[in-house]
């Protein structure tokens, strides 16, 4: 396997992981369409709804760290960055990544499974409510979440390496894109192609008239 293989597998799991987590979404949506019709039509309102809810939220936002990764959609300061070569970029993300990225997400990783140990072994439940929800399943997803980020940050930064080598960032694996940015795109492409469909006329022109200009030259 070349590495661009090595990069594309790392992005098809984590993918796969966010795509499958996007999922909670369905499930948050029925969960609080569910509890406000019990609250405000049946004025039965449940225990459990407005903290699972929660749960479901930060997992599904979790989850998708690494996925958000992979599509390179964090926020960075592009104003910068983006003015930047392909070389400069890739060493200035290779030192973040070294400096604080992995300290950063590995302490998450390792704090996050002493979290989740500790609750597995209270059986501990939310204190908000009576006899609330328990909270090890969402304390779970910490470690897991971060060491998915972790196994994203590894492909990143072997990115890193062979832009430094080569000067040109190695692909990615395209996924689907904000309705906004695929309008830009196809109205970029709309115009480039008017100006190319422009530029042909025009030359066809420049032809015809030379043309004109050697038959009469001939006569």
């Amino acid at each position: 396997m070349g590495t661009q293989g090595f990069l594309f597998l790392i992005d098809r799991f984590t993918t796969a992981i966010g795509k499958l987590a996007a999922w909670l979404l369905m499930a948050l949506m029925l969960l609080v369409c569910a509890d406000v019709f019990a609250r405000y039509v049946l004025n039965r309102p449940s225990q459990w709804g407005f903290e699972l809810s929660t749960m479901m939220y930060g997992a599904l936002f979790m989850l998708c760290g690494a996925y958000t990764l992979a599509q390179n959609g964090h926020v960075r300061g592009d104003f910068l960055y983006g003015s930047m070569k392909p070389r400069t970029q890739a060493l200035l993300d290779l030192i973040l990544y070294l400096l604080f990225f992995l300290p950063g997400i590995g302490a998450l990783v390792f704090a996050g499974m002493d979290f989740a140990s500790y609750s597995w072994s209270i059986n501990e439940r939310s204190s908000i409510t009576a006899n609330g929800p328990p909270l090890a399943p969402f304390k779970t997803v910490i470690p897991v979440a971060g060491a998915l980020v972790l196994l994203q940050g590894v492909a990143e930064i072997v990115r890193c390496v062979v832009c430094l080598r080569t000067g040109e960032w190695p692909q990615r694996l395209n996924d689907v894109a904000e309705i906004d940015i695929v309008k830009t795109q196809l109205e970029q492409s709309a115009y480039v192609d008017e100006e190319a469909r422009r530029a042909a006329i025009a030359n066809v022109g420049d032809i015809d008239q030379a043309a004109h200009q050697r038959a009469g030259g001939l006569k």
